[in-house]
This record gives structure tokens, sequence and C-alpha cells, in this order.
């Protein structure tokens, strides 16, 4: 009973702690580095009054959000207009209970839930997000919401198609769900976004006998072989992540120029700012995702996994690299999520549901179709 509190009790210290020290500033300050990266793009200064270089603008920012006015209008579906913001905010904080971000910190694993079907609970729990949107649009009894909830949830069925089957070949070369046992594959074999794992290069010295066979092995053909089409399924994986956190160029549910502001054109105050937050929640979290399934999670090559190896790192300060590795890959996604929406022009409705019907659903069925080949003629 006693080793069943201490597992709750640490599951709740990891989940407070991601959830409210972590992603909850995190998302703050990718709002602040989105309008400063976007501030560059088009040669602007972007927020810099409130704070040094305008580090203070997210708590102005929230401050303004909470002190306004929260205006509800007389024609919408109270219960289910209030209920939307929160169905389009949970899900994605309840997605990265299953994210390992990190080795171990004071002999405690850094993942709040380590279940068998962690990719299966992300996909589910995230693709929860569009009944928020589509309660919001259909809510507001206005036409302009109504429309984008209806594009939301079109266009989230169809790219969670492509976005499930791409990562069908991860199952297969890994031969589990478990988001951790993911992330110790690729720890021994190699991140899945490159073809050859370079062993016996480490901080201690040149292993050269296994340098040479992990490079010139049947086991090195096999993977370059099997990295052309994971790569494919990095390429769908992520375009469909756009789709999905309706990001440009694929943000039709909120499209301003043509529907005013979407599915949120009645909110305001904290209920706006609850979707606001659902985005950018949502944006980590996909990124997150990609870091854990194609980028080796929180691992760094060449520099050890286990304190014993140098005893002057210890635990602690291994633990806090890795999870500081962890994020730094989380953020470079996120500057590649910004870079792409101030950059890229929007898709047409019509040219969005081609894509993800004619050309990425196939793409990622020919995928697993390769990767099963290789794997069943490759040696064993």
């Amino acid at each position: 009973m006693t080793d069943i509190l201490l597992q709750l009790l640490f599951a709740l210290i990891k989940a407070v702690g991601l959830v409210f020290v972590i992603i909850l500033p995190m998302v703050s300050y990718t709002v602040y580095a989105e309008r400063r990266v976007s501030a560059m793009i088009q040669d602007r200064l972007g927020p810099n009054r409130v704070g040094h270089f305008g580090l203070a603008q997210p708590i102005a920012d929230a401050v303004k959000l909470l002190l306004k006015e929260d205006f509800t209008p007389a024609s919408v579906n109270k219960f289910y207009y209030w209920l939307a913001p929160a169905c389009a905010m949970a899900p994605s904080l309840m997605a990265l209970a299953v994210i390992p971000f990190g080795s171990n910190l004071f002999g405690v694993p850094m993942v709040v839930a380590n279940v068998d079907i962690g990719v299966l609970w992300v996909f589910a729990v995230s693709s929860l997000g569009v009944y928020g949107i589509v309660l919001a649009g259909w809510s507001s009894n206005s036409k302009y919401p109504f429309l984008g909830g209806i594009r939301s949830s079109s266009q989230m069925i169809s790219y969670e198609l492509s976005l499930g089957l791409s990562v069908i070949p991860i199952f297969l070369i890994c031969g589990t769900l478990n988001l951790p046992d993911i992330v110790k594959y690729q720890i021994e074999n190699g991140w899945l976004i490159s073809p050859i794992w370079l062993k016996g290069l480490s901080l201690t010295g040149i292993n050269f006998p296994l340098l040479v066979s992990s490079i010139f092995s049947v086991n090195a053909l096999v993977k370059l072989l099997l990295w052309v089409p994971l790569f494919v399924s990095f390429v769908v994986f992520m375009v469909s992540m756009f789709a999905e956190t309706n990001r440009l160029p694929f943000d039709l549910p909120e499209s301003e120029t043509e529907l005013v502001g979407g599915y949120h054109t009645e909110y305001s105050s904290m209920k706006f700012a609850l979707f606001f937050l659902g985005e950018y929640a949502a944006m980590i979290t996909g990124s997150a995702v990609i870091v854990t399934l194609f980028f080796g999670a929180w691992h760094i090559p060449f520099l050890p996994n286990d304190p014993s190896q140098f005893p002057w790192l210890g635990d602690l300060i291994l633990g806090i690299i890795h999870i500081a590795a962890f994020f730094i890959k989380v953020a470079v996604l996120l500057f590649f999520f910004i870079w792409v929406r101030w950059t890229f022009p929007r898709f047409r409705y019509d040219q969005l549901m081609r894509l993800g019907w004619y050309f990425f659903f196939e793409i990622a069925l020919a995928n697993i179709l390769i990767v099963a080949l290789i794997l069943a003629f490759a040696p064993k």
C-alpha cells in the first residue's frame, strides 16, 4: 500500500511540475518567441517595451486577458459555449502524461505514466481536441465560427489518418508502442531520423574495432535502407502535425481573411485565452512527440546514460542535462513551426484536403509496405 501511495505521489509531483512549472510558462514564452521571430522575418522590432527586450510581455498579456470583460453573446448555447475552451485546452496537457521528458531524477523515471500503449494514448487523447473546436463553432450560433468548426473537424479527421499511418513503420522496427522503450531502442541503435549510428565514439575515447563494425556491417546496410522510409514517415508526420494543430499553412479553421477569427470569433477574455493556450500547448505536445519518436527524446549522442561511467557528473546533474536536452530539441522544433508560419502562404481548402487524401494517405500506406518488405527479407 505504501509503494502505491509513493508511486501516486511521484506521479502527482511530476504531473504538476511538468504542467505548471515547465509547459505553461513555455506556452507563454512560445507566444513571445513567435512575436519576436515574426518581427525579425518582417524586419520589425516586436515586443520591446515591457521588461528587458520585452521579456515581461507574456505576463502583461496574461494580466490583460484576465482583466478584460468576459462578454457572452445572448444567442449562444451557454453550457457548450463555456465547455468548449476547456475541451480545447485539456487534451494537449493530457497527452504529455506518457512523454518521457528525461532519464531519471533522484532514481525516479521522468515520465508521468509509463504505459505500454503510450503512442495510442497520445493519438486518442489529442484527437479529442477537435470536440472543443466543433463545440465552440456550433454553440456560438454564428456563421463564421460554425464554418470554422466544420473545417476543423474535416481537416483533423483527414490528417489523423496519415498521422497514424506514418508512425506504423516505427512500431514495426522497434516492436513496441511504449514510448520509453522506443527511446531505449534509439539509444542502442541510433535515432530514427539518422541512417547509421556510429558506435564506438564516446567522451572516454574511440573504440576503433566497434566503430568499423558499426559502419561496415549488414545491420548498417539494413538501417541505411530503412532510413528512406523513416525519413518519409518523418515528413508525413511533421506536415500532418501542422494540420492537426491548425498552424499555417493549414490554419483554415480560423483564417482571419475569410472567417474573421473562425471558431473563437465570439470568445473574449479568459475563454479566448484558453483557445490561444490550447493551440500553443498542442504545438508543444506535437513537437515533444516528434522529438520522442524521431530524435531520441532526451538522449545526447556520445554522452553516457549511466552516471557510473562519469562519477563526477552524478545522477542529479546528468538527469537535469537530459531534461534540458529534451526541451532544447522541442524548442528547435517550435522555432521551425514559427518559421513556417511566417514564411509560407495559406493553402486553399481544396488543396489542403487533396494533399491529405490523394498524397499523404497513399504515401503513408506505401511506406508501411516498404518497411515491412525490408524487415521481412533482411538478415536476422
